[in-house]
């Protein structure tokens, strides 16, 4: 042991002390299900009555003794990674486990489905159609920078609202800061545009499958519950978004001297970089066209057309309502995946490597999906859920409609710091969430809606993630500039999203 480690200069720290670094998503999922399993032995069991839609029936809670001592609750903590997964509730005790008969309880619908995306995703970017067309929208509109600015954002808030889009922004400031330079901006502007483009997406995610697919299923609704809501929230959002990065931008471009971030040496020969990229192929034109009608079916495919065109949440389906969920969408995304290639001309080799690098690269979400599904396995089969929601039970319970639904969004912003994996976190969160709106006489769809707005207003700035620090790095701004330059956004969008929860929650 170095026998000077006490007394390092405050200037330098002493050699061999790493700088503390965020543990991941896995790490914490797996610290809290120790944390959880721990947890079993002190708090009590007990349980609701159901109604026969599943759902918890207020006043019935009633102690219940889980089945099993020390021994078979290790074996729970040893076996949650397997019932997260494919877990099985048996019929006849409602105990989950891997070999009961009874209905499913893991998540490996969504597990097979993040796979399945992924796999699209990364089929259609060795296309290079989806980078290329970006590419040739930024270049088009150099000459005209608000319309350039709004028309990328716009572009990768799209995205975002769709599929997601967030770590594959990274790519694109090799090409839009050479063009924010050249046309009178500074590096903010670029690190705004990206960030906050795709970033505002994901916050107001309408069908975004990691986020609202995720949630929706682990709340037991369908992924188009409360799409309106989400939809005209995703307009107003990304509208003041782009506003604000506008107002900036026209800032910096009339007074050089009130930007946050300056001008580095070597900027205007950066800006001249900034050339134009190739013209689109025939053939991806094609393919951005066939993935603009995969996302835009697997909208129509979700969406309980009856009850969002009547406003009733009983109307009866019409008969040409698909009404899909993650088994048939898993299906449509491997074969959209298959036929992207095809039409692209990848080849079996290429189409093959792209598929199976696509499911590998998703496998860390996955797997965050597998481990959180665990840790509701645990609670479950301890029946210690039942008395979590009976203890806000009475809280719950007297709380107007309009600050419940506030109080869900403010409740999920430090699980969303703590667990910056948006599956993860909606796993983990929602099978005590969405209960408690049945107590408070909401629309579970709501609960989704504010979940998802606080995990993505802090994923805009956390340092957690990737896509921020990541981003501030690649763009050379420094965090506290883009701290200081975000703050007042992020304020404006707090209060915009808890008045759009609140009125959503209002009006169930």
């Amino acid at each position: 042991m170095d026998q000077q480690a006490g007394a390092e200069s405050p200037e330098r720290p002493p050699e061999g002390r790493r700088p503390f670094v965020f543990p991941s998503a896995l790490t914490v999922l797996a610290a809290v299900t120790v944390a959880v399993w721990a947890l079993t032995f002190v708090i009590p069991s007990g349980t609701y009555r159901r109604d026969p839609d599943g759902n918890p029936v207020h006043g019935t809670y009633h102690h219940e003794a889980a089945a099993g001592g020390f021994v078979h609750r290790l074996g729970e903590l040893f076996l949650s990674p397997v019932n997260g997964l494919y877990g099985v509730r048996d019929l006849a005790t409602g105990e989950i486990t891997p070999d009961a008969v009874g209905a499913l309880y893991g998540s490996a619908a969504v597990f097979l489905f993040v796979l399945a995306i992924g796999a699209f995703i990364t089929v259609v970017f060795a296309t290079g159609a989806l980078d290329r067309g970006i590419e040739r929208l930024a270049h088009r509109l150099r000459a005209r920078g608000a319309l350039l600015i709004a028309g990328v954002m716009t572009v990768f808030s799209l995205l975002g609202t769709v599929e997601g889009f967030a770590e594959e922004t990274l790519g694109f400031y090799g090409l839009l800061v050479p063009l924010m330079l050249a046309l009178g901006y500074d590096r903010m502007v670029a690190t705004g545009t990206i960030i906050l483009g795709a970033g505002i997406g994901v916050l107001a995610s309408t069908v975004n499958p990691f986020a609202t697919g995720v949630a929706s299923s682990a709340a037991g609704v369908s992924l188009g519950d409360g799409i309106a809501l989400r939809f005209t929230m995703w307009l107003v959002l990304t509208a003041v978004t782009i506003g604000y990065v506008l107002r900036y931008a026209h800032r910096v471009r009339t007074d050089p001297d009130r930007s946050l971030t300056g001008f580095r040496e070597g900027d205007r020969e950066l800006a001249a970089q900034a050339a134009e990229p190739p013209e689109l192929t025939g053939l991806q034109q094609t393919v951005l066209v066939l993935v603009t009608l995969v996302f835009a079916f697997m909208i129509f495919s979700v969406i309980p057309w009856a009850s969002a065109l009547t406003g009733k949440a009983d109307a009866r389906p019409y008969g040409w309502e698909l009404g899909w969920s993650f088994g048939q969408l898993s299906a449509l995304f491997i074969t959209a995946a298959v036929l992207v290639g095809l039409v692209a001309r990848l080849g079996e080799q290429r189409l093959s490597a792209a598929l199976v690098q696509g499911a590998a690269d998703f496998i860390g979400p996955a797997l965050v999906i597998v481990l959180a599904r665990g840790v509701t396995v645990i609670m479950t089969n301890a029946k210690i859920i039942d008395t979590v929601l009976h203890s806000m039970e009475g809280v719950v319970s007297g709380t107007p409609a309009v600050a419940f639904g506030i109080l869900v969004y403010v409740v999920n912003l430090p699980l969303a710091f703590l667990i910056p994996s948006t599956s993860g976190h909606a796993t983990l969160a929602m099978p005590i969430l969405a209960p408690l709106a049945d107590f408070a006489g909401v629309a579970r769809s709501v609960v989704v809606t504010a979940w998802q707005a606080a995990s993505g207003w802090m994923n805009l700035w956390v340092p957690t993630t990737a896509v921020v620090v990541g981003g501030v790095s690649l763009a050379k701004v420094g965090y506290d500039r883009y701290l200081r330059f975000v703050w007042p956004l992020l304020a404006i969008l707090a209060v915009l999203v808890c008045g759009f929860v609140a009125l959503g929650a209002a009006f169930t």
